[in-house]
Order: C-alpha cells, then sequence, then structure tokens
C-alpha cells in the first residue's frame, strides 16, 4: 500500500470533512454508535474486545475538536498515480485502481451526506446488469459505513463493514438475549454448535441478502425514473423524507429480496431480515408482519410470497402517488406527505 499512500490520506481526510460537516446531523443514538464503530475500526480492535469507556470518550472529544478544524476545508481531488480526480468521479477512481486491487466508494448517503471509502478489492463482477465491487480490508472511512450501496450501477458490498455491524448486532442481543426474529436468526445459524464462527456464517450469507435488496433498488429505478431522487433532494422534512424512502425500501424488497429468500427456502435470512423490519417499514407492512408469524408458527411459507407479491404492487403504487403528488404540486407535496406520514393507514398494506 506504500504506492498509494497518498490516496489513502487524502480520501481519509476527505472522510473527515464528510464527518465534520455532517455528523452531528445524526440522531444521538445512531452518532454515538456510529462513532464507537469509527473508534474500533480506527485501533483496529476486534468486535470481542471490551473497550475502555474512559478512552472512547477521551478519543471522541479529541475527534469532535479535530473537526471544527476541517470543518471549512473543501473535498480534494483523488491522487491515483500521476492523475486526479473528483472525489464523487467513481467510475473513474475505480478504473484507476482496479489494476491495483483496490475500491473505492464516493457519493451522497442519507440525509445527503457524502460518504466516501478505500479498501481492498477482492472481486468485481457482472450481476443483474451491474458491476459488483466486493471490498474486504478498509484503508480510510466515515462515520456512516453502509455494508451496501448502488451508485451509478455499480453495487458496492463491504464485507468488513458487514461483519462489524453484524458483531454490533450480536453483541447488543447477547446482553438479554430476548426472544424474536433475531434470537429464531442466531439459534438458525448455529451459534450454540459453534459460536466463534456465528459471525463468519452469517456475513456469508447476509452479505447475498444485501445483494438482492440493492438489485430490488435497480429494479425500482426504471419504474421511478431520476425524478425520485429528484423528489427527496427537494425534501427538506427527514420524516417525509425517512418515509419515502421506507417506501422504496419495502418496494426493492417484494421485488427481489423476499422472492428469492423465499425461493431458496433461506430459513436464517428469513429470521434475520424480520428481525431489521424496524420503523415505518414495519408498521407500514402488517401482512407481511403478520405472515411472517404465521410462517413461524405453521412453517407454511404460502403467505409470506403472497404478501411480497402484494407488495410488490401496492409499494409501487404508494411511490407512484408520491411522485406524482410532488410532481403536481411541488411546493405543497411535503406537506401533503407529512400529513400521510401522521396518518399513513390508507397507505399501508
Amino acid at each position: 500500500m506504500r504506492d498509494f499512500q497518498k490516496t489513502i490520506e487524502v480520501v481519509q481526510a476527505n472522510c473527515h470533512i464528510a464527518d465534520a460537516r455532517h455528523a452531528r446531523e445524526m440522531s444521538m443514538c445512531n452518532y454515538l454508535l456510529g462513532m464507537r464503530e469509527l473508534y474500533i475500526w480506527e485501533h483496529e480492535f476486534p468486535p470481542s474486545r471490551p473497550l475502555v469507556k474512559d478512552d472512547l470518550s477521551q478519543w471522541l472529544v479529541q475527534r469532535e475538536m479535530f473537526w471544527e478544524d476541517m470543518e471549512e476545508l473543501d473535498y480534494s481531488r483523488v491522487p491515483v498515480g500521476n492523475l486526479e480526480f473528483d472525489p464523487f468521479d467513481i467510475k473513474g477512481i475505480n478504473a484507476a485502481l482496479e489494476p491495483h486491487g483496490l475500491v473505492y466508494g464516493g457519493g451522497l448517503g442519507r440525509w445527503g451526506k457524502p460518504n466516501f471509502f478505500l479498501g481492498q478489492l477482492l472481486r468485481s463482477e457482472k450481476i443483474h446488469g451491474l458491476t459488483l465491487r466486493v471490498s474486504g480490508c478498509e484503508y480510510a472511512r466515515d462515520i456512516t459505513a453502509s455494508p451496501a450501496a448502488l451508485r451509478e450501477g455499480t453495487l458496492f458490498l463491504r464485507t468488513d463493514a458487514l461483519q462489524r455491524w453484524l458483531a454490533e448486532k450480536v453483541e447488543i442481543w447477547s446482553v438479554h438475549e430476548a426472544d424474536g426474529a433475531l434470537k429464531a436468526a442466531i439459534d438458525c445459524y448455529g451459534m450454540q454448535a459453534d459460536k466463534a464462527g456465528l459471525l463468519s456464517r452469517m456475513a456469508a450469507q447476509e452479505s447475498e441478502v444485501l445483494i438482492l435488496h440493492e438489485i430490488g433498488e435497480a429494479m425500482a429505478e426504471p419504474m421511478l425514473g431520476p425524478q425520485w431522487r429528484d423528489m427527496l433532494l427537494s425534501f427538506s422534512s427527514r420524516r417525509v423524507i425517512f418515509f419515502s424512502r421506507s417506501v422504496r425500501d419495502n418496494l426493492a424488497d417484494c421485488l427481489s429480496t423476499l422472492p428469492e429468500l423465499i425461493k431458496r427456502r433461506q430459513t436464517c435470512s428469513i429470521h434475520f431480515y424480520f428481525s431489521n423490519l424496524e420503523g415505518l417499514r414495519r408498521t407500514l407492512f402488517p401482512q407481511l408482519v403478520a405472515a411472517y408469524e404465521d410462517w413461524r408458527d405453521s412453517g407454511d411459507i404460502s403467505g409470506l410470497s403472497a404478501a411480497a407479491s402484494a407488495g410488490a404492487l401496492h409499494w409501487q403504487q404508494v411511490a407512484t402517488q408520491l411522485l406524482s403528488i410532488w410532481q403536481q404540486e411541488p411546493k405543497t407535496a411535503e406537506a401533503t406527505i407529512d400529513k400521510w406520514v401522521e396518518h399513513h393507514g390508507p397507505l399501508a398494506l
């Protein structure tokens, strides 16, 4: 990596600038969890290592002070050899990095926060008309490490971020070992038989589920068009944005994720999927939740299949309805949709 030290330094600096500008816009819970994960990554601690609270607190204070010096800086162009690229030129940067076994991600994530990372390229392949780039060890990253993302026809799967996210999920669950979908998933993956290999087994299978979701996002793209992104960027209310994203997430899962999991009878992943079906995505889709409970009780998966099929049609209609309102009344659409968030019963399935 010596030949790419400057590349790493610039990408990490851009990560710091993005965090300095936007990290504190996160909810307090997500901010603290993100900072904890970033601290573990920077110090290269294994997931199982207990953290010293005072050390973490001191690092957090120092990082926030450091951000004050970074907040007004501009993002730098990314150097690769003798070339320099705009930090959002993911196609150009990856074309230059791929021969050297590296992968780069850059784009606008949730709430418009820029996200960047640079990592080891494990493999690159074509899948369902998309370019899949799978990364391993990460050399630069910001506070937000989404395990998977779709950018300009490229599907990024970050296995390091996925393993860290899974470790956090299992660690939080293990405090009380509550019953529910997550316990069912962990039991299915065989925690009692082989705890050491649990995360590896989960990561191997759940990486495929993440790919399925992003394929669903790609399938939804021609249905909704580029106007969907323009609509989200025009909204200022986080509640409205989150509602709109929940509708599209449900659509993507009904188009790809759920049908494939059901077809493959991937029991562990189905349980894990429902352990992560939270918030509006869950309250908007009671038919799916009821079908899952019925499947757990009876073993009959037909209800899940029927709910996914119904959802594919329903969520496309709801998403189209959101777009139509925005296109017809752009100045008042956000207020209208906000009322739907408050009283979303008619839009639920």
